[in-house]
């Protein structure tokens, strides 16, 4: 039997990893991507360009067996760092647990790894500056344009797989494809983000918290910022493009822009010496969910990724999620495969059990996102959110196997799907903030009686659930 070929659409931090597992399975692998070498040339302007790395992040690397390799690209991050009006700080605790945790990690040194990784393989290829034109669904094949000679190329192999992110060209043709039925909906928020920068000191050192992602949350607006190995640190501002008091579309001048942040965030302006400059020629970028179905056609097409399931940023989620398909499709590949190395992949089936087993999970993630949104702007400013942060915490110092906040099951507990880390945290956030709120939960209670009765109320909560489905 012929080695079967596949080719990956895409070549970032998903379709790396998707490319470098699927290279040491055997197959001959073909990926192509629309962007230069970014190990010779820096593309990625106007991208998020820290990513939050966590424990489902973390399965995809050590399924290609890179888990040694990237601890020198992570920044651990134990909690947020709360800034109020006055530039006071509070620190919230992700966990509890002492080893619960996420990591500041570079989106291009992440992907930098990958690809080096990747390019080990003797049995896989990768072209640069090609953008896919169209393709071919029913004959895995696809139409490229290269950037430098205008030169048109067509790729064919046995299954195309699209890793090729939001704007996925992939998703695109299986979009205008009239043979079957492809639902898809692009939802964006009002808001829209920017990058900017607190510098290092000048010998280098980091001028706030270095083990902390830092929030200044403002209702309706916020600026988070997280640590880079050099000491600086990459701060995002998130702002509604026009809509509300403060609005991107306001802050047009070098007085509007100084003047906002004076009256929000008058301690990280102190730390941000070219705020103007870098909000001046850094771009403005969308925000927004993407959902489709199905993920495949045909036998011979499969998205996966961020071209599948795009989401907002604000549960650090979304590589971490897209590392998590890979782990996911790889398990599913096994265990359809013929123990006969003689006979082809079973590409539909693949395909079929893939969407199933995983899309119940990006939705659930997609949404969680969105709700964690609002949550970081607004209510962790909220006494009685941090409140129930504080409790949440001591529950899980206190009673480590018996309670996990919604935001461990998301982010520490890759054993469990983010559609049964939405159910159940949503009823406990829920049954903390009832019993926080009617003065249920007083004082004299020891921390054992007040777990007790948050679980019960959880679990009321959750059969309540159940009888109105």
């Amino acid at each position: 039997m012929k080695q079967e070929h596949i080719l990956i659409i895409g070549a970032g931090l998903c379709g790396s990893l998707l490319a470098l597992r699927m290279a040491q399975r055997g197959y001959k692998v073909t990926v192509v991507e629309r962007r230069p070498d970014m190990r010779k040339q820096h593309q990625d302007a106007g991208r998020s360009i820290n990513l939050a790395f966590s424990d489902r992040g973390l399965k995809g690397i050590k399924l290609v067996g890179l888990e040694e390799q990237i601890k020198p690209l992570c920044i651990p991050m134990h909690g947020r760092m709360i800034h109020d009006l006055e530039s006071n700080t509070v620190f919230s605790p992700y966990s509890g647990r002492e080893n619960e945790f996420i990591n500041s990690i570079s989106r291009t040194d992440l992907n930098i790894m990958l690809l080096n990784e990747a390019e080990k393989m003797p049995n896989l290829n990768i072209h640069f500056s090609l953008k896919c034109e169209r393709v071919d669904l029913e004959h895995a094949s696809a139409v490229f344009k290269d950037y430098t000679t205008n030169e048109q190329h067509t790729f064919s192999a046995d299954i195309i797989l699209g890793a090729d992110g939001a704007g996925s060209s992939v998703r695109k043709s299986m979009y205008l494809h009239k043979k079957f039925l492809f639902s898809f909906s692009q939802n964006y928020l009002e808001h829209g983000y920017k990058e900017l920068t607190i510098p290092p000191t000048q010998d280098g050192g980091y001028r706030t918290e270095k083990n902390a992602l830092h929030i200044w949350p403002r209702g309706e607006n916020m600026l988070i910022a997280l640590p880079n190995l050099d000491g600086s640190f990459t701060v995002t501002l998130f702002l509604s493009y026009s809509k509300g008091e403060h609005n991107f579309d306001a802050l047009d001048t070098k007085e509007n822009i100084l003047a906002y942040f004076e009256d929000q965030y008058p301690d990280a302006l102190k730390l941000m010496p070219n705020l103007v400059e870098e909000f001046h020629e850094n771009p403005t970028g969308p925000l927004g969910t993407i959902k489709c179905s199905p993920w495949h056609a045909y036998g011979k097409v499969c998205l996966l990724g961020d071209a599948a399931h795009a989401i907002v940023p604000f549960y650090g989620q979304g590589m971490n999620a897209s590392f998590e398909d890979v782990v996911v499709f790889d398990h599913i590949l096994k265990k359809h495969s013929k123990t006969n190395s003689d006979q082809p992949t079973r590409w539909a089936e693949v395909f079929e059990a893939y969407q199933h087993e995983r899309k119940k999970d990006t939705d659930a993630i997609a949404d969680l996102a969105v709700d964690n949104f609002y949550e970081m702007k607004s209510h962790t400013a909220n006494p009685l959110f941090q409140e129930k942060r504080k409790l949440e915490t001591a529950f899980e110092a206190e009673f480590p196997h018996e309670y996990h906040s919604k935001y461990s099951l998301v982010t520490f507990h890759e054993d469990i799907p983010y559609s049964e880390a939405l159910r159940r945290g949503r009823a406990q956030d829920k049954a903390i903030l009832n019993l926080i709120d009617d003065g249920v939960l007083t004082e004299e209670m020891e921390l054992q009686e007040k777990l007790n009765k948050v679980k019960t109320e959880t679990e009321e909560i959750l059969h309540e659930d159940e009888l109105l489905k």
